[in-house]
């Protein structure tokens, strides 16, 4: 009864190990699809961020190739809207977004007739351009330069503009303060003056005869040029009359006959 009893309990033995190799299988099937799926987790926010920067940088080129499609000048008299536009640089409507602002300011500035520029870049490809210009005061006959209010001297081969012209020469000690009273002049008097001579006489080193368009003529020293501001005025109370009216000496206009 012993023998049997033994056999018995080895049977049981045996019967149990086939069940403890099946929970082991089906634990290791489990932590594999854990795996896989941590696996497919990370990977999907790695997708979306790369399709995320694709489009950024698609994005962010087809903006950069946006042109300049209006502008807008202002200021400019002496120069032509072509010239302004050439001297920025953006006579061909390049990008609004890869052309600087500083890059035009500076490629404007290298004209001497530009005394100060503004460029202001807005939306939908606007850009406009505010420039502030020299005056000029004078040609010399000598050279054929004009002469602007800062006193550089630019040459005008074509004699396009048309200003007062210094028929001689003007002592060193006396140009400055020349320069400076044609400054003060208003610029619808200095377009009156046809030709300017230095015309100093023993009372006055500092006087200048004007040769105006209208026929007249004007004897004035430096200390008076504001004076000829009133110009004006003075052909209202003269009319028709053609003379020489003295801001030298004294106050007065002497008929021609």
């Amino acid at each position: 009864m012993k023998k049997k009893e033994k056999k018995g309990q080895r049977k049981k033995k045996i019967e149990q190990i086939p069940s403890e190799t099946h929970k082991t299988i089906n634990l290791a099937e489990k932590s594999e699809k854990k795996v896989k799926k941590k696996i497919k987790l990370k990977f999907f926010p790695i997708l979306i961020a790369i399709v995320l920067l694709v489009i950024l940088v698609l994005l962010g080129k087809y903006i950069s190739l946006i042109p300049i499609k209006n502008i807008y000048l202002v200021g400019n008299q002496l120069l032509s809207d072509q010239q302004l536009i050439e001297l920025a640089g953006i006579e061909d409507y390049p990008s609004f977004l890869l052309t600087s602002s500083k890059k035009m300011k500076k490629g404007i500035e290298k004209n001497p007739f530009i005394a100060d520029v503004k460029i202001q870049k807005s939306f939908f490809g606007k850009v406009t351009i505010t420039v502030k210009e020299h005056e000029m005061l004078f040609r010399k006959q000598d050279n054929g330069k004009i002469v602007l209010d800062d006193k550089e001297e630019i040459a005008d081969e074509d004699s396009t503009y048309s200003v007062p012209l210094l028929l001689n020469y003007v002592p060193s000690n006396k140009y400055d303060a020349f320069v400076s009273g044609m400054n003060k002049l208003q610029i619808s008097v200095r377009t009156q003056i046809s030709e300017i001579t230095y015309d100093p006489n023993e009372q006055d080193k500092d006087r200048f005869l004007l040769y105006m368009t209208d026929g007249n003529y004007v004897y004035l020293t430096l200390t008076k040029f504001t004076q000829l501001n009133y110009y004006e005025d003075v052909l209202e109370k003269i009319g028709d009359q053609k003379g020489i009216l003295y801001l030298d000496s004294g106050n007065h206009f002497q008929i021609m006959e």
